[in-house]
């Protein structure tokens, strides 16, 4: 336990976080990377050219200050965290690497600041943190490993399939290269898909949403082909471009919080913009499936018809439910975008909304279901990528 004086020394460093956070997160993971480079082949080298990575970095050590005094409180994101953490393959080992670099980012973006007592007493709140984190994770990796068919860390797959879904989304379809079957997943979950560029130095990681309801004996994600200039791009491309149905990928178990609660027969939207439609096909053909009588809607939101993926499906799936709404905006079109009228049309505020898509977008959504009446544990959301605050 951390002792009073150690906690009001933490809380007491939260003003200073907020003003240099990601410059200390900047440098920490500079040097980081620096004294060890093989950490490369586990870190989104995409969030780092973006920064994305540093200022969820920044936002969690501040969190972490400013409750240092009740961390339950920071515990959703903990929870959130570690489901990446363990997606990715991070071990305990690699915790005190991380302690040791961030307190000497600490000390070198704050100099003389940094005082002894200041540092001492963020090596214990760290070490209270890490062991927080080692332990949800290792009851998630426990978890992975004892279910039906699940395994820890990458095991290799197969694509069986490759099927184009628009003009900038393909479909893969990936079974385990052993021959055995897939464990069960909730819907909304995603696999860390791992590979060896040809010409990269390091292995790439992305996490792709399963855009299909649990089957047997196969995954199923969904990739939207990134710009050539965008650092996302690195892995789309390859994917899109070099990789053939019968080539292997390494791929993590499913894990993830932004899931459908399968036990609910109260009304439901899907929201979804863009690539963020690919959670929302396995949710809502787990609507089908399980509860048909369930009164759904299902919008979409995309920049035209030859961009708008998995039309057919969401009809195909819609055929077999008994209350069901479905509706595509085309930017370009005449109906042009989602707005808080159309929200007010379609979706039961009673219910609950699942939504995803860029943050421009899910912000916008967010904002308008809020402005409806919905209450924060009726909207549901996940950002792609490192979590990074929420302004709505």
């Amino acid at each position: 336990m951390l002792t009073q004086q150690t906690r009001d020394i933490v809380k007491s460093t939260a003003p200073v976080l907020a003003e240099h956070g990601t410059t200390i997160t900047t440098v920490f993971y500079r040097n980081l990377f620096e004294a060890h480079p093989e950490l490369l082949n586990v870190f989104n080298h995409a969030n780092q050219v973006q920064g994305r990575q540093q200022a969820a970095l920044a936002n969690a050590v501040y969190a972490a200050a400013v409750h240092i005094d009740n961390l339950e409180n920071i515990l959703p994101a903990v929870v959130q965290i570690a489901h990446k953490h363990v997606s990715l393959g991070i071990k305990p080992e690699h915790y005190p690497i991380v302690g040791e670099f961030l307190l000497k980012a600490i000390k070198e973006v704050l100099g003389d600041a940094a005082t002894p007592e200041i540092l001492t007493a963020w090596e214990e709140a760290y070490g209270v943190i890490a062991d927080a984190f080692i332990g949800v994770e290792d009851n998630m990796y426990q978890a992975a490993r004892e279910q039906e068919h699940g395994w820890n860390f990458f095991k290799p797959f197969t694509i069986a399939r490759k099927i184009q879904e628009s003009e900038n989304i393909t479909s893969f379809y990936l079974k385990p290269a052993d021959g055995s079957k897939v464990p069960d997943y909730k819907p909304g979950q995603y696999i860390s898909v791992r590979v060896s560029i040809p010409g990269e130095q390091y292995l790439m990681i992305r996490q792709y949403s399963l855009s299909q309801a649990p089957s047997a004996d196969e995954f199923r994600i969904s990739v939207k082909r990134e710009a050539q200039h965008d650092p996302n791009g690195v892995v789309s491309l390859y994917l899109h471009e070099q990789v053939n149905e019968g080539d292997t990928v390494e791929v993590s178990a499913p894990a993830g919080e932004f899931v459908l609660d399968t036990a609910k027969a109260t009304p439901v939207a899907f929201i979804s913009g863009g690539v963020g439609i690919t959670p929302m096909m396995s949710m809502f053909e787990t609507v089908a499936a399980v509860t048909p009588e369930r009164p759904t809607v299902f919008l979409h939101s995309a920049r035209n018809e030859a961009l708008g993926a998995f039309r057919a499906d969401v009809e195909k799936h819609a055929a077999a439910m008994s209350n069901v709404q479905t509706k595509f905006f085309y930017s370009g079109g005449p109906d042009g975008v989602i707005t808080g009228e159309t929200l007010g049309k379609y979706v039961d505020i009673a219910g609950d909304a699942y939504v995803c898509g860029p943050v421009p977008f899910m912000e916008a959504m967010i904002r308008e279901l809020h402005a409806l009446g919905m209450k924060e544990e009726q909207i549901h959301y996940e950002f792609f990528g490192p979590a990074l605050q929420l302004n709505h």
